[in-house]
């Protein structure tokens, strides 16, 4: 299923779990037992959701690590739709073995 501009999963975690909770980013870096500076890579979308922390934002905040995962490659997906030019991409013919 195509989704057409799906959010970053730290701007998720932002609106859906931080802001409504007044939960601070550093507050949650202490709880998934990261460097603040490691989450805040994450919230601002310079980095994205690694399988590690996957694992770590499903303990401490929920969802399971693959919804968490999921949500970094429907984003990213979703960017490469953007920039990837297919143009000189042809389909290769293939026969049965």
């Amino acid at each position: 299923m195509n989704m057409h501009n799906p959010p970053h999963p730290g701007e998720f975690i932002i609106e859906v779990y931080l802001e409504p909770n007044g939960i601070s980013g550093r507050e949650l870096a202490a709880k998934l037992g990261v460097a603040a500076s490691t989450l805040n890579r994450i919230l601002t979308g310079s980095n994205g959701i690694s399988p590690e922390m996957a694992l770590r934002l499903s303990k401490a905040i929920g969802r399971s690590p693959e919804s968490w995962l999921a949500m970094q490659y429907n984003y990213d997906l979703w960017l490469a739709r953007q920039s990837v030019d297919l143009g000189n991409v042809s389909k290769v013919r293939l026969t049965a073995t």
